[in-house]
């Protein structure tokens, strides 16, 4: 499997956790990409219409995306792990989990970009602040789940939400998030230690 990736993107950095819990890293070859929201990189668009990352290209020849799809087909090669919960309440719980992750993400990603996408005379501070109130949000429900959340054998949820906390002290660390959220703070300490999000951590190449 060849994985198109960016070391900046979260929704990369998923499926790359996803992938090193499930222990099938080593059978995923990263692929250079230069996504962005404003040039399509053809090595993507080959693969993907929408041109993003992270698209995974099959043995075969077939492309899966986006990192939700991705996730769970990789879960799908190891379902021993318990990934995606099979049934019941704990399905429900990891994939609500995943989509407020995912939700914290999307918002995260529209105020940045309209700072770093868009020309100066086009920014819209009001657009840019009401996305980082879905960020704080989704940083209020995460605080009051943060106690019962996982930091072994973790549920696509607590994936998500891993690496969604990690985007924000990436590119957004004058939010300090962990000021007003301890309970999430104390979690996500515990889940950076792990080795899966450690080899994964973002950076600018």
């Amino acid at each position: 499997m060849q994985l198109l990736h960016a070391p900046t993107s979260p929704y990369v950095r998923k499926v790359r956790v996803s992938a090193h819990l499930l222990g099938l890293a080593e059978r995923i070859a990263l692929l250079p990409s230069a996504a962005n929201p404003i040039v399509r990189d053809g090595r993507i668009a080959a693969h993907n219409p929408l041109a993003k990352v992270p698209t995974l290209i099959l043995a075969n020849g077939h492309a899966l995306y986006d990192s939700r799809v991705i996730c769970e087909y990789l879960a799908s090669l190891a379902p021993a792990y318990g990934l995606f919960p099979q049934s019941g309440p704990l399905r429900w719980l990891a994939l609500g989990h995943q989509a407020l992750g995912d939700g914290l993400l999307d918002a995260a990603l529209l105020a940045r970009y309209e700072y770093t996408a868009r020309p100066a005379e086009k920014q819209s501070q009001d657009w840019r602040a009401a996305q980082l109130t879905k960020v704080r949000a989704c940083l209020a429900e995460i605080e009051q789940d943060a106690p019962a959340l996982a930091t072994e054998r973790l549920t696509i949820g607590e994936v998500t939400l891993g690496c969604a906390l990690g985007y924000l002290d990436f590119r957004f660390p004058e939010l300090a998030w962990r000021d007003a959220h301890p309970e999430s703070a104390r979690w996500h300490a515990q889940l950076q230690a792990l080795p899966a999000m450690q080899i994964t951590l973002p950076y600018e190449p």
